[in-house]
């Protein structure tokens, strides 16, 4: 769910867009003890060495830039690249010029923790940092509760109610007994960034935020200490309530970020079967096969790495690779890639590449790269908060020196100053996305889509092309039986018999068709051709047209079986992926509403072409390799696209990850499902057209809520900086402002389909 719209405020590095100010507590200190990475390099034949780091800390685009930029800077390295979703490094340099160790007190030195890299690890990492944050929350909120139990009684003075000094003064002090040691805790996240921050020379959001925590403190205990009529104890742990609130909602959304080059390798076995020269067999553990090894895949094994086919036949399914359901024969002399599904025969490949140089390494690092390219998305929040910290420093130090020049105390000018942070503190704007997000990701949950990165309805909302692939997702998926009205019962029958015999996908769909029964007891499956069996003492065979005896002038580009008796006619068995249901109704609805939909497929062409004309498309593409989508998908950005990719088998991949909004359906590869920002379920395509909507919507209510948070602060920064505001009244304020905004963001879940057409207007 990588990433969000947020409280996207500014890092302890000094970059736009970290959401989560205790990122800095990852980071360590310029001069901290450096490990010796060097035992975590890989070398490669040419002698150039590859290390992968796991940064800490880095959670914008800003970030990624620096980080890459100073590592490139180093004589030696040619090449650094950052994905934020997982957080790995991955740096290649020339181990003759620069040592390891170098790099890494690089990145440290650029205010980023950084360590060799474990996916476990970093999934580790990202549920404490979560669980810091629910704490801080929890004693927040309890801090809250209780410190009202005192505050009201006092409250109660300001409308006509009598109080002793002394009482008052004691639930000054009992209301500072629960809210400073709380504060103290709960504000970690905020005071260590505000710290990292400025010990780098730097100033972020946190930095006003703790600020007004600790002036609100220190005047609340002068005041307390003098018997003053005013503590503003309830004010301190309010203000870190509902700021946590905003980044606990936002780390849950981020925390579904996508980790799809991690699942690729549930494709790859662990070990492979490799023949020695004597002809026996060794399990060997996959990253020390090499290119050379003769392998030996058994039927239902995958294809460990690339490799051509040196003896045996057999019918794959390239489904994960291509996308595409029709087994596809092999013979000695073909090439296969890794992730590839034997059905039927033995086989016997050559590796022509290692595990890190397949066919599936480098889907991982087109992945990779386009999550890279997309975290580069600037989001609204982003650019609302980006003249934040200034604006706000400058009026409450105004306000300070104004008071001041007039004459006041400087209790009254710290006082007021301190009223200005608080009024302006960005917690409307903290919750103004999130609250949105939540509600929106809600809603859609409830209708059957996932939503597994923050900033994606943002991203969505601002689509205007879309991008199918064909089988999976326009079509249902699975091959089946089209012509079963021209054959008659009893050949369906027959064919059956044989049929239950085969583990062969289109066999499997006759079998189906025919309904449960007997397989023929002396039935043998002929790897790549079919299988053949004696039916009341006549041979009979079910397969490939040339192997069932049947002679074909030419082919239509249909995909079939064919079933042969002696003395009787052939039988043509005709299988297609038919559409989804409402398949038809959405594109019209997509083409209605102003975006444009094109079809890229891995199919033939003559079947993507018979789709593209069921849906009205004129543009569609066939024979798609994943580099091919990738590749278009990055085409269509140049040229000013903003695209929607729905895809859903490994080939489709790539391109979910390049798209600016990726969709994919439940059923797809976990690959798939990892790096698209949604994912549907059902038998429907429906979900797509309702992503589109409520994204729409919540862009309008996105819009709304800035507006609201901007008047706010438009009537109540002059309102505090003119004295007429006290700290706890702006407390009071901006829990108000809060409320607005979350109140706004709840009508989302009435919002209907006319509203969309407000948002897209908007």
């Amino acid at each position: 769910m990588t990433d969000t719209l947020a409280p996207t405020l500014t890092d302890a590095r000094g970059c736009p867009g970290l959401p989560r100010a205790e990122a800095a507590l990852e980071a360590p200190a310029p001069g901290t003890p450096v490990s010796d990475p060097q035992a975590f390099v890989q070398r490669a034949v040419d002698g150039a060495a590859r290390l992968e780091l796991l940064v800490q800390g880095a959670r914008c685009a800003g970030c990624m830039g620096k980080i890459e930029r100073g590592l490139r800077a180093i004589a030696g390295v040619s090449e650094a690249r950052l994905a934020l979703s997982t957080g790995r490094l991955a740096i290649a340099f020339d181990p003759d010029r620069v040592a390891p160790r170098t790099l890494v007190e690089t990145v440290q030195d650029l205010g980023y923790g950084a360590k060799p890299f474990d996916p476990a690890a970093s999934q580790q990492e990202v549920d404490a940092e979560g669980r810091k944050l629910l704490v801080c929350l929890g004693v927040a909120a309890f801090a809250s509760m209780n410190v009202m139990m005192f505050s009201v009684p006092v409250w109660s003075t300001m409308f006509g109610a009598d109080m002793e000094v002394s009482t008052r003064t004691m639930f000054h002090w009992l209301s500072a007994m629960i809210a400073l040691p709380a504060a103290a805790w709960a504000g970690q996240p905020f005071f260590i960034s505000a710290w990292n921050a400025l010990k780098r020379r730097r100033t972020n959001m946190d930095v006003p935020i703790s600020l007004a925590v600790i002036l609100a403190s220190g005047l609340s205990i002068y005041e307390t200490l003098h018997h003053g009529e005013h503590a503003y104890f309830d004010a301190v742990v309010m203000l870190l309530m509902f700021l946590l609130i905003g980044r606990y909602l936002d780390h849950r959304l981020r925390q579904k970020a996508r980790v799809a080059a991690r699942d690729l390798l549930a494709l790859q076995a662990v070990t492979a079967s490799v023949i020695g020269e004597d002809g026996s067999r060794r399990a060997l553990a996959l990253r020390d096969v090499q290119p050379g090894h003769r392998l030996e895949v058994l039927p239902g094994d995958r294809v460990p790495v690339d490799g051509v086919v040196r003896a045996g036949a057999s019918d794959m399914d390239l489904s994960l690779l291509t996308g595409e359901t029709d087994p596809v024969p092999v013979a000695p002399g073909q090439a296969l890639r890794a992730g590839a599904l034997n059905l039927s025969g033995r086989l016997e490949l050559e590796a022509t590449a290692d595990s890190g140089d397949s066919f599936l390494a480098e889907i991982a690092r087109l992945i990779e790269t386009g999550e890279q390219s997309r975290s580069r998305y600037v989001r609204i929040a982003d650019r609302v908060t980006k003249l934040y910290v200034p604006v706000v420093h400058s009026a409450a130090l105004l306000t300070a020196i104004g008071w001041l020049l007039l004459g006041a105390e400087p209790r009254v000018a710290i006082l007021n100053a301190c009223a200005v942070l608080i009024i302006t503190c960005p917690c409307a704007l903290a919750l103004a996305v999130p609250a949105v997000q939540v509600v929106a990701t809600g809603r859609l949950f409830r209708a059957g889509v996932l939503v597994k990165s923050g900033d994606a309805l943002e991203r969505l909302a601002a689509i205007d092309h879309v991008v199918f692939d064909k089988t999976g997702v326009l079509t249902s998926g699975q091959p089946e039986l089209v012509n079963r009205d021209a054959i008659s019962n009893e050949d369906l029958a027959a064919a059956a018999l044989l049929a239950r015999a085969s583990r062969h996908p289109l066999a499997r769909v006759v079998a189906r068709a025919a309904g449960p029964g007997p397989a023929a007891g002396n039935a043998s499956e002929v790897a790549g051709a079919g299988v053949e069996a004696t039916l009341e003492g006549a041979r009979a065979r079910l397969g490939r047209a040339s192997w069932a005896g049947v002679v074909l002038d030419g082919s239509d580009g249909e995909t079939e079986l064919w079933f042969t008796r002696q003395g009787r006619e052939p039988v043509r068995f005709v299988f297609a992926d038919t559409l989804r249901s409402d398949a038809v109704a959405v594109v019209n609805a997509l083409r209605q509403a102003g975006l444009s939909v094109e079809v890229l497929s891995g199919d033939r062409p003559a079947a993507v072409a018979r789709t593209a004309a069921a849906l009205g498309l004129k543009d569609w593409r066939a024979e798609q390799t994943p580099h091919d989508k990738a590749a278009r998908l990055q085409a269509l950005a140049a040229s000013g696209k903003t695209v929607l990719m729905v895809g859903d088998g490994l080939n489709d991949a790539p391109a979910l990850a390049h798209a600016h909004v990726s969709m994919a359906p439940g059923i797809a590869a976990d690959a798939s499902q990892s790096a698209a920002d949604m994912v549907f379920q059902g038998a429907a395509l429906s979900p797509v057209l309702t992503a589109h909507h409520v994204a729409l919507q919540a862009r309008a209510r996105v819009r709304e809520n800035f507006i609201l948070s901007a008047a706010y602060n438009a009537i109540a920064s002059p309102i505090a900086m003119l004295g007429l505001v006290t700290p706890m009244l702006a407390a009071i304020a901006m829990s108000a402002s809060s409320l607005l905004v979350t109140l706004n963001a709840l009508r989302l879940r009435g919002a209907t389909g006319s509203e969309a057409e407000k948002g897209r207007q908007s």
